[in-house]
């Protein structure tokens, strides 16, 4: 009799020791049923040009704060201005098997590649403010570079009457971005105005400043600067400044301290391209397109001209 009590007495505590292995409140089924069909916790690789450039900075910003309102996980990597760069960043993205890869390309051309390697791991792309030149997209998210860039021109032509002398500071070359706002610019600028000088400061504020000192030396009488990015001009506006000339920049963005140097009367003008809404609305879009619904393949963000 002790001893069928004492067997009984064992085989509770050991089902009770059972029993305390599994967490207050949880269950196998539970456990099982986590992460699986129907979850909407997708993780999405984010690809950016630089996250040097203010531009940039705020449209990931804009993405950040939409996927914590939808409930996403957004995985950042900066190119740092680097083609090559990028592209290890995207095989890193694949190779973690995100849910799918937004892009800001540093060159539109030598993208491409990084975009047909996540094609052949099925995982969808979006490219955000920069095109592709190949591979398959999902969506393509930017503003309207071609109507800034003649937006900018009407503006610049406006000021500086026909017939002027004008130099353009071109963005990073290949990049899908400098060759729309050059195609605007030139648009406008054809048969109006004289494009002295035109020579490629790569977005940069510090070779915007170097640029803009050589074309000054090269060409003293240029009454005019349009340049691709709000950088670029900056760094023209300081070297205009220095050499006591009185020239009219007009830049493109509408970052934060452009749109301060506009208010103080240093630069005429800057295109508003919305970076924060070109990043909620990009990565609003990959939701949908992980949800299964439609998505517009072209998906522009308005345009606003910013001026004295």
């Amino acid at each position: 009799m002790k001893k069928m009590k004492l067997v009984s007495m064992l085989m509770a505590m050991m089902t009770l020791a059972a029993c305390s292995m599994e967490a207050p409140g949880s269950s196998s089924e539970e456990k099982s049923g986590s992460g699986g069909e129907g979850s909407e916790d997708y993780t999405i690789g984010f690809s950016i040009s630089t996250l040097n450039n203010p531009f940039f900075v705020t449209l990931n910003e804009g993405a950040e704060a939409k996927a914590e309102e939808l409930g996403a996980t957004l995985s950042v990597v900066d190119a740092q201005d680097n083609a090559s760069k990028q592209a290890s960043d995207v095989e890193d993205l694949i190779q973690q098997g995100v849910d799918l890869i937004m892009i800001n390309p540093v060159d539109s051309e030598a993208v491409a590649a990084a975009v047909e390697s996540a094609n052949s791991a099925n995982i969808p792309v979006i490219t955000v403010d920069r095109s592709s030149a190949g591979g398959e997209v999902v969506s393509h998210i930017a503003s309207d570079n071609v109507a800034g860039g003649e937006m900018a021109g009407e503006h610049l032509v406006s000021l500086v009457g026909e017939g002027a002398l004008v130099a353009e500071l071109e963005g990073v070359p290949g990049s899908s971005a400098a060759r729309e706002r050059g195609e605007g610019f030139n648009n406008v600028a054809e048969g109006k105005v004289e494009v002295a000088a035109k020579q490629t400061a790569n977005f940069n504020r510090s070779e915007g400043l170097s640029v803009m000192e050589n074309i000054l030396q090269a060409n003293p009488d240029i009454k005019g600067v349009f340049a691709h990015n709000d950088e670029m001009a900056l760094g023209a506006l300081e070297a205009i400044e220095a050499s006591g000339k009185d020239i009219i920049v007009v830049g493109f963005d509408a970052t934060d301290d452009a749109v301060k140097a506009v208010e103080a009367g240093r630069l005429a003008g800057t295109v508003a391209q919305k970076p924060a809404m070109i990043g909620e609305t990009s990565l609003e879009t990959a939701v949908k397109a992980l949800k299964g619904e439609k998505v517009e393949t072209s998906i522009p963000v308005e345009l606003e001209l910013v001026k004295q």
